[in-house]
């Protein structure tokens, strides 16, 4: 199954029409008010896994709750804010009010402000850990731990986030993980909603931060915009290149394989060929092990299915745990016009799937047959992957993949995604007409055929980095493996 990362489909896409006072800054009443009904038909109609973890009526009350809970008048943020706990109470990582997919009048108020701070970091647990300080903020050290901002402790602030972020079932790890701010993603999970349940009017933020073995001390830092956010973003993470997958030798017999995403359906260059050219250099160079690094891919294409076309000796199936289901034949034609996709065959997903009887149809087709067929140059030698909480949805799967088949042992921390199964794969941007806010609507549900727990995949060492390590740019887990594998 395809999961898609969205992020970048949208400047293609049509936009559905908009009331003309959407953008006003506030509306009286609120506008988002009068978009709920049709919000709950659509998803309620054509959603896999929107009663995963609730039922009918919960969603019904919680629609309703949104509507008591919107002041009058509502501005911009309270409305999105509203929107983004609601799709949050799915428990689905593909379903949210997508940062990246909003209009350019929503990003304006949204996402474009300076009220970020203007720095890198991680948490590790409920911890703010500083990562890099790419503007030289003076005072500031990689290693440093934020205890609070403008006053707030750093665990209290996790956890008024939380209930707003996108995450498959009770997988709070990823939730966590999407709060890091790493410049990695173009548009950061923690700037879009810290300002927003956090606002100030103050020219600086007021950081208590504590030096590692050292003293706590206040620091006022300037916000920046995001801009400036997307201009600290590390130097060579271009996707447009082929040399954003990297092969590395830190030993001669080892090669590390470093892929920061599988979003590869809007680059020029050949991925497959760029698989199969590291797999070339791996077998002329001799290579005994081999770590794959996804810590930082959350998904994307199938890339994992060439991956493991070197890895396997005989034909592997696919999906024997699981089924796809959709909720519906056709999309009902007076839902068209605020359903944007980049392929309008999704409008027709269930025509033919097996009717089950309970509003789902399963779909037919490739599920029992798709099979990976080995690829040469056949690696042989020993696999570690390197794991994380972003792993939630392509790459939860390939790690599901290798585990199962023996292909791999699993270094690092818990996958994102769920045992229980992720929606994704086919989308529909939902456009609502009067407050002018899109949610992300994915079509397909993968399904588990017995009972999974509510969790994402255990790795089979579990690796997390300390502040000590973050301080000394020490990679424990990747040398941990390596060293496993030397």
């Amino acid at each position: 199954m395809r999961v898609v990362d969205r992020r970048t489909l949208v400047g293609a896409l049509g936009v559905a029409a908009i009331s003309p006072g959407a953008f006003a800054g506030v509306s009286d009443p609120a506008a988002l008010r009068a978009d709920i009904a049709l919000l709950q038909r659509i998803y309620g109609s054509l959603h896999p896994g929107l009663y995963r973890y609730q039922t009918p009526s919960q969603f019904a009350e919680r629609c309703a709750e949104l509507e008591k809970a919107l002041p009058r008048p509502a501005s911009m943020q309270s409305q999105y804010l509203q929107l983004s706990r609601l799709l949050a109470q799915v428990k689905c990582g593909h379903t949210y009010a997508n940062f990246f997919n909003q209009s350019k009048d929503v990003s304006r108020v949204l996402i474009d402000p300076a009220n970020k701070l203007p720095f890198h970091f991680i948490w590790l647990r409920d911890r703010i850990v500083v990562t890099a300080n790419p503007l030289g903020v003076d005072g500031l050290r990689t290693g440093d731990e934020i205890l609070s901002i403008n006053g707030a402790p750093a665990g209290a602030i996790q956890a008024m986030l939380l209930p707003y972020v996108r995450a498959d079932g009770s997988n709070d790890d990823k939730r966590r993980v999407l709060l890091n701010v790493t410049g990695n993603d173009k548009i950061s999970t923690f700037d879009v909603f810290f300002p927003l349940l956090f606002p100030s009017d103050r020219a600086q933020f007021t950081l208590e931060v504590k030096r590692l073995h050292g003293p706590v001390r206040a620091l006022k830092v300037a916000p920046i915009d995001q801009a400036r956010r997307r201009s600290m973003a590390p130097k060579g993470l271009d996707i447009g290149s082929p040399d954003y997958w990297s092969l590395a030798w830190p030993k001669p017999n080892v090669a590390v394989m470093t892929m920061p995403s599988w979003a590869m359906y809007d680059v020029k260059w050949d991925w497959k060929a760029r698989i199969a050219a590291m797999f070339d250099e791996i077998a002329t160079k001799g290579a005994k092990g081999l770590v794959i690094d996804l810590r930082d891919n959350e998904g994307g294409d199938d890339c994992g299915y060439e991956i493991v076309a070197r890895l396997v000796e005989r034909e592997l199936p696919l999906f024997v745990d699981y089924e796809r289901r959709v909720r519906f034949r056709s999309t009902p034609a007076d839902l068209n016009p605020y359903l944007d996709t980049w392929d309008t065959s999704f409008r027709h997903l269930g025509d033919g799937a097996d009717d089950l009887g309970n509003g789902f149809f399963r779909l037919r087709g490739d599920d029992e047959s798709r099979r990976i067929v080995p690829k040469g140059p056949r690696f042989t030698g020993k696999v570690i992957v390197l794991s994380s909480a972003q792993n939630s949805s392509a790459t939860f799967q390939f790690i599901d993949l290798v585990r199962r088949a023996g292909l791999a042992r699993i270094y690092g921390q818990p996958t994102g995604g769920n045992q229980r199964g992720i929606n994704g794969g086919s989308f529909f941007f939902v456009r609502l007409p009067n407050s002018g806010l899109e949610a992300d609507l994915p079509l397909v549900g993968l399904f588990p055929k017995i009972a999974k727990p509510d969790a994402g995949l255990r790795p089979d060492l579990r690796i997390d980095p300390t502040p000590e390590d973050i301080a000394s740019g020490y990679d424990r887990g990747l040398q941990k493996a390596v060293g496993d594998l030397t």
